[in-house]
């Protein structure tokens, strides 16, 4: 069985080493939702998840060492923003990537395919540093990744348990959560998530 999950993907990095990345699902088999990925300076890396059978499938795919459950909530505009008790974060997409005509050059049918993704996994570790289109997900799984569109982000700011966490940044090191890391440069990017069952 391979579970899909449409929506987008944040990747931003922060002045004090703090680097997040939000997943926004707009379908997914627990309905929409949004969860936060974030690794600190330290490499401690935690998840904020809106319920516990999210939480539980998403622990089950990628590595943390804490686990929160609270709600997450995400306004999409000129400025998107996302909410939870833990974290507030603002940040402006910018102008599309020059990969972004390509990506959608590909037909739906090819680009939602696992073996399309492992070919081009090479390609995109090349171009995008930080970025992988296929691996493991945990379990015996296989994860990869259908990319429509990827935007820069302009601005970012955010604050972690009330304290700020400084300008935008990259995404550097690399954050450690599973099989690839968000890209080097903050970026927000549409896709599909596969998750295929061993």
């Amino acid at each position: 069985m391979t579970s899909a999950f449409a929506g987008h993907i944040a990747g931003l990095g922060t002045s004090s080493g703090t680097r997040i990345v939000v997943g926004i699902w707009d379908t997914s088999p627990f309905g929409p939702f949004a969860d936060v990925m974030l690794e600190q300076p330290s490499g401690h890396r935690i998840l904020l998840a809106p319920r516990q059978d999210i939480a539980d499938f998403v622990a089950s795919t990628y590595a943390f060492d804490e686990v929160r459950i609270e709600p997450v909530s995400v306004a999409r505009g000129e400025e998107w923003s996302v909410h939870t008790r833990s974290l507030q974060a603002r940040f402006t997409p910018g102008r599309r990537l020059w990969v972004s005509p390509v990506l959608r050059l590909v037909p739906s049918t090819i680009r939602r395919r696992s073996a399309w993704a492992r070919a081009c996994n090479p390609v995109a570790r090349r171009i995008m540093p930080g970025v992988q289109t296929f691996g493991t997900a945990g379990g015996g799984r296989t994860e990869w990744y259908a990319a429509t569109q990827v935007r820069r982000l302009t601005c970012a700011r955010a604050t972690w348990e009330g304290e700020e966490l400084g300008e935008l940044a990259p995404v550097t090191p690399p954050v450690h959560f599973g099989f690839a890391s968000s890209p080097a440069r903050p970026t927000v990017t549409a896709l599909t998530s596969y998750v295929r069952e061993a």
